[in-house]
């Protein structure tokens, strides 16, 4: 079956970067466009981010310039760079298959984002 497994996140200050990793298992990885999504407290989950199989990205507006997608379909795994975190962007992280048109609601275990001074 379909597994993910978020890691990265972690505290960083304002200004700060992070790198999150999703491995993917269970399902032909490079044939999937992928996503990072995201869910803050209260709020309900937003599309983050996608990488098409093709290699074209798409980000949404308050993260573009900032945040890098990517995928290694050698290793099923897909990355996205956080530059310049704000504390907006304060969420849990979740990887999942699909794009900003029609994405699957996340399996994995999430991992956690907090942008804080």
């Amino acid at each position: 079956q379909v597994q993910v497994v978020e890691s990265g996140g972690g505290l960083v200050q304002p200004g700060g970067s992070l790198r999150l990793s999703c491995a993917a298992s269970g399902f032909t990885f490079s044939t999937y466009p992928m996503s990072w999504v995201r869910q803050a407290p209260g709020k309900e989950l937003e599309w983050v981010s996608d990488a098409y199989t093709g290699g074209s990205t798409h980000y949404r507006d308050s993260v573009k310039g900032r945040f890098t997608i990517s995928r290694d379909n050698a290793k099923n795994t897909v990355y996205l760079q956080m530059n310049s975190l704000k504390p907006e962007d304060t969420a849990m992280y979740y990887c999942t298959i699909g794009s900003i048109n029609s994405w699957t609601q996340p399996t994995g275990q999430g991992t956690q984002v907090t942008v804080s001074s």
